[in-house]
């Protein structure tokens, strides 16, 4: 039942908790919102309606304004003569499914059936393809985000719950003219029969949206087409306010990244290896991989009990900050699981959860040098779990090391996730007789105070991890060549 709890987080996370995360929080390859200072856009979702959808036509004529329309391909299907008249009048025509169903709970090829019936269902009548797509509910999943296929993903920067009939013309028309400057996407909607609305709610949003229209046309606003208000983003803001905006940007994700991270560890009973600045979480789990030659007639295989293991992003994140490059990066990590694998060994002998366990083991896409700590690296086989942690890990990558896009795309060749081994009675021989007091005061990669009192044999071992990250390097170039 945990395993299949577990298979469950994995999977709504990668498929859809992830990518709805960086594409609502973050805009990764989504388009949101616009820097002009005098348009904005009007977006409608879910028509179009043989009610409502052309007495919205008629009151965006009057007011010479320009929208786009995000049809459900059924009803696109059911009502072409409105779906003639939006291109015939200059707006613009997006694709929101052929059902409005969520692309959560639909497979990445049903999701490409229904961009592609609604398209043919806009082309057959208009004559004309479209490459702008709103996912129902704006909810994205993997493969929406990693493959667009040449679609522009378009959401949204306000919405006002004109689903609702219960939210007045009155009340509506308030939220609107607060949202109302340069730059938005507002988010409307021209139909009531989805699920979750009401029939008659679009009658509300025409009053309110006249209302928006004249207050406007006073402040010299003017309601354009989201590709017209996408041609302006490149605006004219200044390098220093680019650089802060990411700035902000990057302590978001890294913010909304630990808030899940302290999910995921608290569902799952992740325990700190360390009491103070701990550089990994442990937990018992039964190993469900391929079978591993942990070498000398070991062999770690499926149904063994293993304990895994978990980097504390936190940690990562604070060292990729201040890494000079990859190996230096891996150097820091390497020296930091050296002080604190007495510790784990300690807690492995005195914790009764413990016994029997066959092997530590993690995934990483750091993976230079830990086989003079006793670790093995061994291939991924290729699989679901492989991809998952690849997506997931890169993520990671990009959100910890300053310049992780950069490594990612440089060396994608070699910068893949792998596990990493140990079998337990190398870890009681290596590192339980170790002096526990050390870790702390080694911790701080930035404290020379470890290298003026490391004694000899520990110097010789550090310089062997250089070179072998070294080597490493050295022979990834060569055979890129």
């Amino acid at each position: 039942m945990q395993t299949l709890l577990l298979w469950m987080f994995y999977i709504s996370t990668f498929y859809a908790f992830i990518p709805a995360l960086v594409s609502r929080i973050f805009g990764f390859r989504v388009f949101r919102r616009g820097k002009s200072e005098r348009e904005y856009a009007l977006t409608f979702d879910d028509g179009p309606d043989p009610v409502y959808t052309s007495q919205l036509l008629d009151l965006l004529k009057r007011f010479d304004a320009k929208a786009t329309f995000f049809v459900v391909g059924i009803n696109a299907e059911k009502h072409p003569e409105l779906l003639k008249r939006m291109h015939d009048e200059g707006h613009l025509i997006g694709i929101h499914n052929y059902v409005h169903k969520s692309n959560w709970l639909m497979r990445p090829v049903t999701v490409r059936k229904q961009i592609a019936q609604t398209e043919s269902v806009i082309r057959r009548v208009t004559g004309e393809g479209t490459t702008f797509y709103r996912p129902p509910w704006g909810i994205v999943n993997l493969f929406d985000i990693s493959k667009n296929n040449g679609r522009r993903i378009v959401l949204w920067s306000s919405m006002f719950g004109d689903w609702k009939a219960s939210v007045g013309a009155k009340q509506l028309a308030e939220r609107m003219l607060k949202k109302l400057r340069g730059g938005e996407v507002m988010l409307l909607h021209d139909c009531g029969t989805t699920l979750g609305a009401d029939a008659e709610a679009p009658r509300n949003m025409l009053i309110a949206l006249e209302k928006l229209l004249m207050v406007a046309q006073e402040r010299q606003l003017r309601s354009v087409r989201v590709d017209t208000l996408l041609c302006r983003q490149s605006g004219n803001q200044s390098t220093v306010s680019s650089l802060s905006s990411r700035d902000w940007m990057k302590k978001t994700m890294v913010f909304g990244w630990l808030q899940y991270e302290r999910l995921f560890h608290a569902l799952f009973r992740l325990r700190p290896v360390s009491k103070n600045n701990t550089i990994f979480y442990y937990r018992r789990r039964i190993y469900h991989g391929p079978n591993i030659n942990m070498e000398n007639g070991r062999w770690l295989e499926k149904g063994d009990p293993i304990i895994e293991l978990h980097f504390d992003n936190k940690v990562l994140f604070r060292l990729g900050s201040t890494a000079k490059s990859m190996v230096h990066l891996a150097i820091q990590l390497i020296r930091i699981v050296k002080t604190q694998l007495p510790d784990l060994a300690q807690r492995v002998v005195h914790d009764s959860g413990m016994k029997g366990v066959k092997a530590i083991y993690a995934v990483s896409m750091i993976h230079r040098g830990p086989e003079k700590l006793g670790f093995q690296i061994r291939e991924i086989p290729q699989g679901l779990f492989k991809h998952m942690s690849t997506v997931y890990l890169k993520l990671l990558f990009r959100i910890i090391h300053p310049s992780g896009s950069e490594q990612l795309i440089e060396k994608k060749e070699v910068m893949v996730p792998k596990l990493i081994v140990m079998p337990i009675d190398t870890l009681f021989d290596r590192f339980q007789q170790v002096d526990s007091h050390q870790t702390d005061h080694a911790f701080d990669p930035t404290d020379q105070r470890d290298v003026v009192h490391t004694r000899n044999n520990e110097l010789a071992e550090e310089d062997a991890v250089h070179a072998s990250i070294r080597a490493s390097k050295t022979a990834d170039t060569g055979s890129g060549n």
